[in-house]
């Protein structure tokens, strides 16, 4: 796809990995292992930004053309991608014990913003 994240969305996803990393350290899980699983709950907000761009982008249906009389429309493989790669997305929050509820944020972020 190609997409590349904005500045904004680069902030956030900063921000993001910040709050998180924070939350487990107040929580006592300073090993490693979490913050690998941080690392891969960011990269994974970025494939969403992307696959959010493409939908926005050429919506939910798709045309297709396999010759002049061989048409028609499909649906746009990133919705299903966005929705594959959101789950683990929250199978990661809950291997590392956290929920949106239980991270703080600061008053100057806004939770529905992240994604």
């Amino acid at each position: 796809m190609g997409y590349k994240l904005t500045r904004d969305e680069v902030q956030k996803q900063k921000q993001l990995k910040e709050d998180l990393t924070n939350e487990l350290i107040n929580q006592g899980k300073d090993k490693s292992y979490y913050f690998d699983l941080v690392s891969q709950y960011c990269e994974m907000y970025a494939i969403c930004r992307a696959l959010i761009a493409d939908i926005k982008e050429r919506g939910v249906s798709i045309s297709w053309a396999n010759g002049e009389k061989q048409k028609g429309y499909k649906k746009n493989d990133s919705i299903a991608e966005f929705n594959k790669t959101n789950m683990q997305m929250l199978k990661i929050l809950n291997e590392l014990g956290l929920r949106g509820a239980n991270i703080e944020v600061d008053n100057k972020n806004e939770v529905g913003s992240l994604l």
